[in-house]
């Protein structure tokens, strides 16, 4: 209709109508049936079970060994002895099931606890902390300067782009790409650190429930904060 003048209109959008609804009927009858939805898609092929290629349904599928094998590549899956389980999907991949005794080590299958991943969040753009999603994060600016100078900014205003994921591990990115880790001065680094412990005391406080540990950590705390104004003079450069 678009590029024939001669086209009828009435005939044009009456096609295009027809074309228009019937896909949105099958998909509203899919999903409102099971049995519809496999007839029109179809359903899941196994490949491969307990470890045996099952030829029949290879040949169901007119697929070759070939072509199975390039799916399984695509999976870094090279050698059919690790495989235990495989089916080709209504939409032409596969999913596959590694060998028990080839399937990668977990933190669970350890008995380890780890932290759960988190979204990690950026705490200083162009010099400036973004102090609000510090708080939320659950740190202070005494620890994030602290991180900075490890790494080799001496002040906030030295940092480009700051991040922190959910371990805690600083992302730290300078705007002077050539300072080196041995220009980092170790007094107010050193004086960061011990405001990082006297902040993370103070934190553990707020946290804890248990009466004992709340005011161990305030002890800690007050023990740590006498101890920063004493020696503070000596940790100037």
């Amino acid at each position: 209709m678009s590029i024939d003048k001669n086209q009828n209109l009435t005939t044009a959008i009456q096609g295009l109508i027809v074309w228009t609804v019937i896909p949105l009927m099958l998909n509203w009858i899919s999903k409102q049936s099971y049995w519809f939805r496999r007839f029109i898609n179809g359903g899941p092929t196994v490949l491969i079970q307990q470890g045996k290629i099952l030829q029949e349904n290879l040949h169901r599928e007119h697929m070759t060994v070939g072509d199975m094998m390039q799916l399984l590549r695509e999976k870094n899956l090279f050698n059919l002895a690790h495989v235990e389980f495989a089916v080709l999907e209504t939409n032409g991949k596969v999913s596959v099931l590694k060998k028990t005794e080839d399937q990668p080590i977990t933190a669970r299958m350890q008995g380890t606890l780890v932290v759960n991943e988190t979204e990690p969040r950026i705490v200083v753009i162009d010099g400036d902390v973004m102090e609000r999603t510090l708080d939320y994060l659950g740190y202070t600016k005494e620890w994030l300067l602290g991180e900075l100078m490890k790494q080799g900014a001496m002040e906030f205003r030295d940092v480009f782009l700051a991040q922190i994921d959910a371990k805690g591990s600083v992302y730290v990115d300078l705007f002077a790409d050539d300072i080196k880790q041995a220009k980092i001065k170790v007094r107010p680094l050193v004086a960061a650190t011990l405001k990082k412990a006297q902040a993370d005391m103070e934190m553990f406080a707020l946290q804890t429930e248990d009466p004992a540990a709340k005011e161990a950590y305030a002890l800690d705390a007050a023990a740590l904060k006498e101890l920063i104004q004493r020696t503070e003079p000596y940790l100037r450069e």
